[in-house]
């Protein structure tokens, strides 16, 4: 891809930098904004409470779990019921496995997690936003940008291995690798779509780069850049897990791999519940900050 084209760029979960993100309520998202646009969604959303629909679809999938694992379609060492592995996540919150407890392997991989997704979001959306602004750096940057943003975070594993070992670097590496593109990609499109007569008008009144940069690209690239950073999240904690199954001697990729070895699925899924778990909370916790962002956005340009 030619230097100046990542604008062009598209990820199937980063929302397009040209919705309108500041119509209606700051906390709408944009998958209602979807649903009111289809006028069949629309009328179900009115008739049927939403807590409902998402009670209803988890309830079908424990429901369709449980009568597999009680009608013995499938070995029960290879899939314990939904109530087996409730008691299993409760054990392990009290009793150690592999040396810790559930919570202090989690504990360990947030560590890892927030080391290289800060990392990867405190060098990305500079990095995108000067490449924005400065043309050279676009044109620097873009052909290495472009061919190692296509490597897979798994693929550093082996790298990371042999630099690292088992300590605290491969797996933020790894997380780095994961959430640094993300960041970087929507940073840049959303400083393209910044419109040019402010930076002019900035550039006439005396300011810096620096200043140009910091208060009129970042406020007017942030809906592409949050959309970056909720993306750059949940990308850098699935990478956190598979890099701790192989590079790490603690957290909950770590205690998947000696479960998945003892063919102790119970464990496995608890692990893996943990990982779900968190990973909502996270995306949740960036999505209440996109909200707050936006709505003083809103009040500070009017």
């Amino acid at each position: 891809m030619k230097p100046g084209h990542l604008r062009g760029v598209a990820h199937p979960d980063i929302e397009p930098v040209g919705v309108d993100r500041e119509s209606g309520s700051a906390a709408r998202t944009w998958r209602q904004r979807k649903m009111v646009s289809e006028p069949g969604r629309a009328v179900a959303r009115r008739n049927v409470p939403l807590w409902t629909l998402n009670a209803a679809g988890l309830i079908a999938f424990f429901g369709i779990w449980w009568l597999a694992s009680a009608a013995e379609l499938v070995p029960a060492i290879f899939l314990p019921t939904p109530l087996a592995v409730v008691h299993k996540f409760a054990d392990l919150l009290t009793h150690p496995f592999v040396g810790y407890t559930l919570e202090v392997h989690l504990w360990s991989s947030l560590q890892r997690y927030l080391m290289g997704f800060l990392l990867a979001v405190a060098l990305g959306v500079p990095l995108g936003l000067m490449m924005g602004w400065f043309r050279w750096l676009d044109y620097c940057v873009t052909p290495l940008f472009e061919t190692v943003r296509f490597i897979a975070p798994i693929a550093w594993v082996p790298f990371a291995a042999l630099w690292f070992g088992t300590g605290i670097g491969g797996p933020v590496l790894i997380i780095f690798a994961g959430a640094f593109p993300p960041c970087v990609v929507n940073a840049y499109r959303g400083a393209q779509q910044v419109d040019g007569r402010l930076l002019e008008a900035a550039r006439m009144l005396g300011a810096s780069n620096r200043m140009i940069v910091c208060e009129v690209l970042l406020p007017g690239a942030l809906p592409s850049v949050i959309a970056g950073v909720r993306v750059a999240a949940g990308l850098g904690w699935m990478s956190l897990v598979g890099a701790e199954l192989i590079v790490a001697s603690s957290g909950i990729g770590y205690m998947m791999v000696k479960g998945q070895a003892a063919i102790d699925t119970a464990t496995v899924m608890s692990a893996m519940i943990a990982i779900g778990m968190v990973g909502a909370a996270i995306d949740l916790l960036l999505g209440r900050i996109e909200a707050y962002a936006m709505r003083n956005r809103r009040v500070a340009r009017h």
